[in-house]
């Protein structure tokens, strides 16, 4: 029988497009008919930041999340501590009752206080799906809360081997079997009664029971910090597992994880893109631009000085700088230390005429820190105050616009980032360990530097921050004394106890950290000494604002005699503080050939003075030669390379019933630095100095300004007569 090719090719032609057609047509009514949807379900007794930011997510990704039981008590136990959580079963079993013959229907429960979404609804399905499973349980590396059962769980050769209750997955008809399989007390363990579930190799197998040892869907992050990271994707990030090279969808930070969990939520859903930086930051805010000072909301401004602080008066300064309407703040002020007591008074007396009201511990009080403190939060408490700033006096706040800038944040404690100058020390720590102390975020240093900008969760807070009344009100007042934790670890470990956040803002710079720990306080004026610890503070105050002129390259220095140069170094406070310093002292030399303070008990051109050594000033002064006279030095006798050491470093009296001139000398130095403490024409009359083989004088030297000049070979040179008054000009012999 003879085959028609030409036939048999039209036949096999028309036979596969129609067979196309019918693919494609099944294809089609397969997925009309595939009607599987998703319900998240969450239980949720308290809105609380935790919850906030849950929800947050969910509404990131498309997720419309079912709330069981807002605004119930809790019976379930102290979870954090402690097996329980059956409550949440038996709620749930209520409100998903109407959904357990849904066949379509696929429910997937999560914890939310302490869970984030990181992927969309289809991962989720695709994900579950994949796994070919009814019911899946999010899975971990310990187990909980009986170790007795480890040897009955099956075996894996890769993942996380036990069951987490905090996030499980499935069709509704089998989340209602996993519910209602047993009954189970509001204080009886969830964890406990779906491990036991779990472990029914009968149900296990027939009703299709498995555990995400992967983390394909769920990552539990307690026992895997190791394990996770974050990356960043088409302006989003993302959880991988690098263990198991997947991505979760769904991230809980059971057990102790919470503070990572803080830690990558700052990031997470949105919240911080290296495009577009905070997303978050500005969510969830308001402004007070148009509030009229009358509607302010009223706060309690609690200062604190713990610890002898330098430059007190800026800090005081700062606080009446603050801009924000006085009538509505009400002052509290705790003060240890004895040495400021009148400045601290003078502040007190004049914030009485201006805040609404003022309240003040001091020493006599006998008060602790912790005590202290305490007293802050229970009068934040009796005034009702809408919020509770505090703030140590070792902060400088710098931005007057703090206070408000904090509010208008609206979170619940937010603290402004304040860091010590050129060190990485700050007033937050990014994470803590198990103990609760000090531990380095991944991200703490990128902070610190401004590399990162915006609003972060941390585990720590310090020196000054603002709380929401709301979570100091009784019966939520927390307390600064808990064991023998120091007071600001004791309020954050309560808050992070509490599920309350805690942020650190560097949305703007608001100021800085002053060092404490040198403080002096055996003087009259105990700034003079803080060059090497704060050193910013003391240029501002104490170095001329026109030095930084002279001591450019390129511009000229004034020369008041041949090689003899002048230019400003010291600002007016400086010179009057180092006079009275020197004052209180008191102890001037007798002006004559015999001085007991050198080795050899004689001196070849006596002054009436008083050498820094003597008041414990030598250490810092040298420092100040080196770092402001040595610079100058250079540029103006170029070649020349300065040790700026000097063992002869003094500050002189001249009066005219007493010491009013010197003779013609030779300094023993290499070069000489002399500077004017205070007014001619005001304070003396006469004085000066006269550079013998030049026939140049210098007389009425500016206060604060300095003449430099070659010291043993070339400037021979005398002190003018003083015929009025008292001058003082402070000395130095430099490279002997």
């Amino acid at each position: 029988m003879a085959i028609n090719m030409e036939g048999l090719q039209r036949f096999l032609a028309m036979f596969l497009a129609l067979l196309l057609v019918v693919c494609v047509t099944l294809a089609s009514d397969s997925k009309t008919k595939d009607k599987t949807r998703l319900l998240v379900v969450t239980v949720a007794t308290n809105e609380t930041d935790g919850f906030n930011r849950y929800m947050r997510s969910a509404k990131k990704y498309g997720y419309d999340v079912k709330v069981v039981g807002m605004h119930q008590p809790w019976k379930g136990g102290d979870v954090l501590n402690a097996p329980g959580g059956g409550q949440k079963i038996n709620l749930l079993k209520e409100a998903l009752k109407e959904y357990k013959d849904e066949k379509n229907l696929i429910i997937m429960f999560t914890d939310s206080y302490d869970v984030i979404f990181t992927m969309g609804q289809d991962d989720v399905l695709l994900h579950f799906k994949g796994m070919e499973k009814n019911l899946v349980f999010s899975a971990e590396p310990f187990i909980w809360p009986d170790e007795s059962l480890a040897p009955d769980y099956p075996q894996v050769e890769a993942g996380y081997p036990f069951l987490c209750s905090g996030m499980y997955i499935g069709y509704a008809p089998y989340i209602w079997k996993a519910l209602t399989w047993r009954d189970i007390t509001d204080d009886g363990d969830d964890q406990l009664f779906f491990t036991y579930l779990y472990l029914n190799q009968v149900k296990r197998k027939n009703w299709r029971i498995g555990l995400d040892n992967k983390a394909v869907l769920f990552q539990n992050m307690n026992g895997a910090h190791g394990d996770i990271s974050i990356r960043f994707q088409n302006n989003n990030s993302v959880i991988f597992n690098n263990k198991y090279e997947t991505n979760p969808a769904v991230l809980h930070g059971n057990g102790r994880s919470k503070t990572m969990l803080n830690n990558f939520g700052n990031y997470l859903a949105y919240h911080w893109t290296p495009e577009e930086g905070c997303v978050a930051c500005e969510e969830d805010t308001f402004s007070l631009a148009n509030v009229t000072e009358d509607d302010f909301p009223p706060v309690l401004v609690a200062l604190f000085i713990e610890v002898p602080t330098p430059f007190l008066d800026d800090f005081f300064d700062q606080v009446e700088a603050l801009d924000y309407p006085k009538k509505k703040i009400d002052l509290f002020l705790h003060n240890q230390p004895k040495h400021r007591l009148n400045r601290v008074a003078r502040f007190v007396k004049k914030a009485k005429e201006m805040y609404r009201s003022v309240k003040l511990y001091s020493p006599a009080k006998n008060l602790t820190e912790e005590q202290g403190r305490n007293k802050g939060l229970q009068h934040c408490n009796d005034l009702k105050c809408d919020y509770y700033f505090s703030w140590d006096a070792d902060v400088r706040l710098t931005n007057p616009k703090t206070l408000q800038l904090l509010i208008e944040q609206n979170r619940s404690v937010i603290a402004p980032i304040a860091r010590k100058e050129g060190k990485l020390w700050s007033n937050f720590w990014g994470d803590v360990n198990r103990d609760g102390f000090y531990s380095r975020s991944e991200d703490y240093v990128d902070i610190i530097k401004d590399y990162k900008i915006g609003l972060w969760n941390v585990a720590f807070i310090s020196s000054v921050y603002l709380i929401h009344g709301s979570k100091i009100h009784a019966p939520h007042t927390p307390t600064f004394e808990i064991d023998d934790m120091d007071p600001d670890m004791a309020l954050c470990k309560q808050l992070r106890d509490k599920g309350v956040f805690m942020y650190a803002t560097n949305m703007h710079y608001f100021g800085y950290l002053v060092v404490t720990e040198y403080c002096e306080t055996e003087h009259l004026h105990n700034d003079l000494w803080e060059i090497g610890s704060n050193r910013k503070d003391w240029e501002r105050h104490f170095i001329h604002p026109d030095y930084y002129k002279a001591a450019e390259p390129g511009v000229e220095v004034k020369q008041a005699c041949p090689d003899v140069y002048t230019f400003p170094i010291f600002t007016e406070e400086f010179t009057t503080k180092l006079i009275e310093e020197m004052e209180f002292f008191g102890q001037w030399s007798s002006g004559t050939n015999e001085d007991q303070r050198l080795a050899g008990g004689y001196e070849n051109v006596p002054t009436r003075d008083i050498h820094m050594r003597q008041v414990d000033y030598e250490r810092h002064f040298l420092y100040f030669l080196r770092e402001f006279i040595k610079p100058v030095c250079e540029k103006v006798y170029p070649g020349y390379d300065s040790r700026a050491h000097a063992i002869m470093n003094f500050v002189v009296r001249y009066r005219p019933d007493e010491q009013p001139a010197l003779r013609p000398h030779h300094d023993s130095s290499t070069y000489t630095i002399n500077v004017a403490l205070n007014t001619h024409g005001l304070d003396y009359e006469g004085g000066g100095a006269r550079f013998i083989r030049y026939n140049c004088s210098v007389v009425g030297l500016e206060k604060g300004h300095l003449l430099m000049h070659p010291g043993r070979l070339t400037h021979y040179h005398e002190g003018l007569r003083t015929t009025k008054g008292t001058r003082y000009i402070l000395v130095s012999f430099i490279d002997p």
